[in-house]
C-alpha cells in the first residue's frame, strides 16, 4: 500500500514515515499544498494524510482540488482542529475521516486500516478475461480453476489488472510492486510476466497481458 503525507512539519513526517514503514507501507510526502496536490494527482495513492495548516494552499483546498478529479482514495486530515464544526466543514470538502493532533500512531494507523478495508467486508475482486483475483482470500482463478501464485507474482498481477486497459510502464510497475522509486534494472519485471503467463497457461487467444514494446505492460480485455 502506498501513502501520500502532505504535511509540514518534518519531525511528523519522520514519525509517520517511520512508523508505517515498519508496517509494510509504501510512504511519499510533501511539504506544502501545491506539491502536495500536484503528487496526488499525478500519481497512484492507496490514501492521503492531509494537514489541514500547510503552506501556499490551505489542507482544505488541497482535499476540494483533489476531489473533483478523484472521489475513490481516502483522505484523513491531520488537524489540531477539533470543533464540531470544523470536523463537519473537513469532511464536506471531501474528506473520509480527521484525527486531532497530538495522536498516536497505533490509533491513526487503525483509522488507515478501516479506510483501505474492503467495503462491508466483502472481498475485493478484479478479472481480465477468464482470469479472477480475490485480494480478501488472496487467491487467483482461471477458468474457475485455482493458480498457485508467488506473492510478488501475486502483487504484479494485481496491478496490472487494477489498472486493466491503461499502459502500465516499467518506472510504474517497479515503483508499486517492487516499492522501489530510483533507477532499477527492470529486466526482473520480465522474469515475473513469463512465470505469470506461464503459470496462467495463457493459450493462443488468451493474450490478457500484453507487451508494449520499449514501454511496459498492459492487462486488457480482448
Amino acid at each position: 500500500m502506498k501513502i501520500l503525507i502532505i504535511e509540514d512539519e518534518p519531525g511528523i513526517v519522520r514519525f509517520l514515515k517511520q512508523g508505517f514503514e515498519e508496517e509494510g507501507y509504501m510512504v511519499e510526502s510533501a511539504s506544502d499544498g501545491i506539491q502536495g496536490l500536484d503528487m496526488a494527482v499525478s500519481s497512484d495513492y492507496d490514501i492521503i494524510l492531509l494537514d489541514w495548516m500547510i503552506p501556499s494552499i490551505s489542507g482544505i483546498e488541497v482535499c476540494r482540488s483533489f476531489r473533483k478529479q478523484n472521489t475513490k482514495t481516502p483522505i484523513i486530515f491531520l488537524t489540531a482542529k477539533d470543533e464540531v464544526a470544523d470536523v463537519i466543514f473537513g469532511l464536506q470538502a471531501g474528506a473520509n475521516d480527521y484525527i486531532k493532533k497530538p495522536f498516536h500512531f497505533e490509533e491513526l494507523l487503525e483509522r488507515v486500516k478501516v479506510q483501505l478495508r474492503p467495503v462491508s467486508g466483502e472481498h475485493e475482486q478484479f478479472s481480465v478475461g477468464n482470469i479472477r483475483m480475490d485480494i480478501g482470500t488472496h487467491q487467483v482463478f482461471k477458468n474457475g480453476e485455482e493458480v498457485y501464485l508467488t506473492q510478488k507474482e501475486f502483487a504484479l498481477l494485481e496491478y496490472l489488472i487494477r489498472n486493466k486497459g491503461k499502459v502500465c510502464r516499467r518506472t510504474q510497475i517497479i515503483e508499486h510492486v517492487w516499492d522501489i522509486n530510483f533507477d532499477y534494472n527492470s529486466g526482473v519485471i520480465d522474469v515475473y510476466i513469463n512465470a505469470l503467463r506461464k503459470k496462467l497457461n495463457l493459450e493462443e487467444g488468451e493474450n490478457y497481458i500484453q507487451t508494449i514494446r520499449g514501454v511496459g505492460y498492459i492487462a486488457k480485455e480482448l
